[in-house]
């Protein structure tokens, strides 16, 4: 096959990407919330006044242990992060926001990259790193700034509408 790579092509990637990226992060919103029993139990719910940073933020051992275990269980970090998850995954799914959702994403993901430092080899029960190096937190936030620099927003979804509109268009960074 020598077809050469089309940008017109290559927009329907990276919208797929977009979109993809959006599930991974509205999903954990979801389960924490109403507790589906993927990560979260029905009774570990935030409906049922379960605690969703307890779990990651509590179990942290790493380098800045003592900086986020004490933000576990925290109500600001619980509205925050709980907030972050949904707005973001919102934003890439329907393609309003997406810079600001990108750049947001990429951040909360530094910030778990940095709470699982340093990185540890599997243990028996499959704990650990996979790759000492570089994890999954890393490459889904280049992906984020990818689909930034990419104006992934405007295919399939509602971002050309959004890019349209008198304050976006006032201020560009809200794209």
């Amino acid at each position: 096959m020598n077809e050469e790579p089309s940008p017109k092509k290559a927009k329907y990637a990276w919208a797929v990407l977009r979109v993809a990226l959006g599930w991974i992060f509205l999903w954990p919103f979801l389960d924490k919330t109403l507790g589906l029993g993927y990560a979260t139990p029905s009774s570990g719910a935030w409906i049922h006044g379960g605690h969703p940073t307890r779990g990651f933020l509590g179990g942290v051992d790493g380098w800045f242990a003592g900086a986020f275990n004490a933000m576990a269980d925290s109500l600001l970090v619980e509205w925050l992060f709980m907030l972050g998850l949904l707005l973001i995954g919102l934003s890439l799914i329907l393609g309003i926001g997406v810079r600001v959702g990108c750049y947001a994403g990429a951040l909360m993901l530094l910030l778990m990259y940095l709470a699982e430092l340093p990185f540890r080899a599997s243990t028996a029960d499959g704990r650990g790193a996979n790759n000492p190096f570089l994890d999954d937190h890393i490459v889904y936030g280049i992906a984020l700034i990818g689909l930034s620099l990419a104006q992934a927003g405007r295919t399939w979804s509602l971002g050309a509408w959004w890019s349209r509109r008198p304050i976006v268009q006032k201020h560009p960074w809200l794209e």
